[in-house]
């Protein structure tokens, strides 16, 4: 600051005090432009180009605290400091606690020291600039991390039988919610869940898929007919969507409780991973085209289930982007016979772990995985 030439306001009705600032101003070495205003009506319209204000308590339409707190509502982002002959300590703490940055007192000040409180003044401006902006800042960013965190969806589900572990990571390194989505919901014996990636994982991503999400949620507690979602969830995502190249790859499974059947249909997403039996293979269902390019039946694959003990693992691709679905299942199965095994519950995030391993740093796309689990899991 030393080197800056800063430009100060003094607003002063009194000509030949006016002076002595001037004449201290030019005794400081510093560089300094002085303006001069006689109220505060005449200082409104030069604050606009002021780094700091010097302020006498005492001006005809301003007296005292009253008169700082009006020039502290117009000063903007210019410093302010008051100059006044009123040597009173109690008068001096008040104006610092009401904005002002520093009480500097008529007769008590050299050059050189009201030189250096114009500069220290405008660096505590600008800190406590700073220093609010990055509260507001703060703030802004915790809202933003309720509010994403509430869209993360809790599975609606009450059955015993069956167990639904979430895992849920956005690529943002600055957001909690991605384009990916998940969801569970049970409606009598009959468990349904969706995995689905929108294309990219921005902020407009992110609210198309939890948007994407909740029409799903709505779709199933409707009652509609398994192989009529997936195409009503693509007509929200073409009214929805900002662009037409933005699309959408879901995975749907329906699980009959009672029969231990599953169906499986699969809209250009990665086929779950079935994990049983100390093996693990991805179900080999036929893939649909992707939601948003062409509107067409998506394949249904039926299958049954192990009787006793099972893991079903639906996930985004980017889980698999460094391992395809061969090394994935490789994993899974090391998994099972590590010593002790990984928990069940725990297989997303050491999936997620061993991932990053592979590629050398962390995963740089969104990744959604729900594991339903029978029994052991395995």
């Amino acid at each position: 600051m030393t080197g800056t030439r800063l430009r100060v306001l003094l607003v002063e009705d009194d000509p030949g005090d006016a002076f002595l600032v001037g004449e201290l101003l030019r005794d400081s070495a510093g560089l300094f432009d002085l303006a001069v205003a006689a109220s505060l009506a005449q200082a409104q319209t030069l604050l606009a180009t002021t780094d700091c204000v010097l302020l006498d308590l005492g001006l005809p339409d301003a007296e005292g605290i009253d008169g700082l707190r009006k020039l502290l509502a117009m000063a903007g982002s210019a410093a302010v400091c008051v100059l006044t002959g009123r040597s009173d300590e109690h008068l001096g703490m008040v104006a610092v606690a009401e904005g002002a940055q520093d009480y500097l007192i008529k007769g008590q000040v050299d050059g050189l020291l009201l030189g250096r409180a114009l500069r220290y003044a405008v660096e505590r401006k600008r800190a406590d600039e700073n220093a609010h902006r990055l509260h507001d800042v703060e703030l802004l960013q915790a809202e933003s991390e309720r509010l994403e965190r509430g869209l993360l969806p809790k599975p609606l589900m009450s059955a015993t039988t069956v167990q639904v572990h979430t895992f849920y990571r956005s690529g943002r390194a600055e957001g909690l919610l991605g384009g990916d989505f998940y969801d569970v919901v049970q409606t009598g014996q009959t468990l349904r869940a969706i995995v689905g990636d929108v294309g990219g994982h921005g902020a407009d991503d992110a609210a198309l898929g939890a948007r994407l999400r909740v029409a799903w949620r709505a779709l199933i507690l409707a009652g509609v007919p398994d192989d009529r979602v997936i195409p009503a969830l693509e007509q929200v995502l073409i009214s929805e969507r900002r662009i037409r190249e933005v699309f959408t790859t879901v995975v749907m499974t329906t699980i009959d409780l009672d029969d231990n059947q599953a169906t499986v249909r699969l809209a250009g997403h990665p086929p779950p991973v079935l994990l049983a039996d100390g093996t693990a293979a991805p179900v080999p269902a036929r893939t649909g085209l992707m939601l948003g390019v062409e509107t067409r039946p998506v394949p249904a694959y039926q299958m049954d289930l192990p009787s006793k003990d099972w893991s079903l693992l639906m996930y985004t691709d980017g889980l698999i982007g460094r391992l395809d679905q061969v090394g994935l299942c490789r994993l899974l199965v090391e998994a099972g016979g590590l010593t002790p095994p990984v928990p069940v519950p725990s297989l997303p995030a050491w999936l997620v772990d061993r991932a990053e391993r592979a590629s050398g740093g962390r995963l740089g796309d969104d990744v959604a995985m729900l594991l339903i689990t029978r029994g052991q899991g395995r």
